[in-house]
């Protein structure tokens, strides 16, 4: 699975939204190269399954619910990996997601849609602060909490990594998503912050910043019942100059070398996207 092998050995490694696509395949790659890995989810099931894929192929690893909104219950995760393996020092933040009540129904607003609310439209003026609220919630204080939780240990011990995950949103907003396309800029500028804050006690920050990659949460918004692309999908295949989605093993490499110390040890407060070329183009 893993494009090279680096030794995490002797790491302990936290992974928040560890039962997903994404940050499973970053779980197992990290139990790969040797590290003992907490998968942490909301879902304790989704969780253990990866978990069990990881011990199942002869690594270590275990599921924990969690919710990255609690403090409490990261603290409840921390002791429970610490009082196991000892003290963290490799920490994913992949935690997040959109929620429909931050999304807009159309991508651009017209003079007609300001004449009155129409079932089942939602305009930029409908979008339910709530809404938006949870989804900046879930991507930033989702992120921001679980470093406060595990990140002290890498402080005292002069050495940690953390890796993010932020998206091409935080690049250029995409249509529709302003919430979350919000939330991952902030998350962004937090990585970027967090950096230079740790820099003195040797804690190193970074983010990938994946592009389209098909995953639970978004299949019903880029796939049909009969498994073709939607309208949606279709543009955003046509501004991807690689011609493709991403799969998960498309993020292992960058994701190696941000953990790596001989490789990546100068490498900090970086915004890496994994994204096709995606962000890079003009669409012209």
């Amino acid at each position: 699975m893993i494009p090279f092998k680096i030794d995490l050995s002797r790491k302990v490694a936290a992974v928040t939204g560890g039962g997903g696509v994404l940050c499973g395949a970053f779980a197992e790659a990290l139990a790969e190269c040797g590290a003992k890995v907490a998968v942490l989810d909301l879902r304790k099931e989704a969780a253990d399954e990866v978990a069990g894929r990881i011990n199942a192929a002869g690594g270590t690893a275990m599921g924990l619910g969690a919710n990255v909104l609690e403090a409490e219950s990261l603290d409840a995760a921390r002791k429970t990996i610490e009082d196991t393996w000892g003290p963290v020092g490799i920490l994913i933040n992949g935690a997040g997601g959109n929620h429909p009540k931050g999304t807009t129904s159309k991508e651009y607003l017209h003079s007609d849609q300001l004449k009155g609310k129409v079932e089942g439209l939602t305009t930029f003026f409908d979008l339910d602060p709530e809404g938006i609220q949870f989804v900046f919630n879930l991507n930033f204080l989702g992120t921001l909490l679980p470093t406060q939780a595990f990140s002290r240990g890498m402080a005292e011990a002069g050495t940690g990594v953390i890796i993010n995950v932020s998206s091409m949103n935080a690049f250029t907003p995409l249509t529709k998503i302003p919430a979350y396309s919000g939330a991952k800029a902030a998350v962004s500028n937090f990585t970027r912050w967090l950096a230079v804050h740790f820099s003195k006690v040797g804690v190193r920050v970074n983010a990938i910043a994946p592009g389209f990659f098909l995953t639970n949460q978004n299949r019903g918004l880029l796939t049909q019942d009969d498994g073709s692309w939607t309208p949606r999908a279709k543009t955003i295949l046509n501004h991807i100059p690689q011609d493709r989605l991403g799969s998960p093993e498309d993020l292992i490499g960058t994701l190696l070398w941000l953990v790596d110390e001989k490789a990546a040890g100068y490498v900090n407060g970086t915004v890496i996207p994994v994204d096709g070329g995606f962000s890079a183009f003009s669409g012209v």
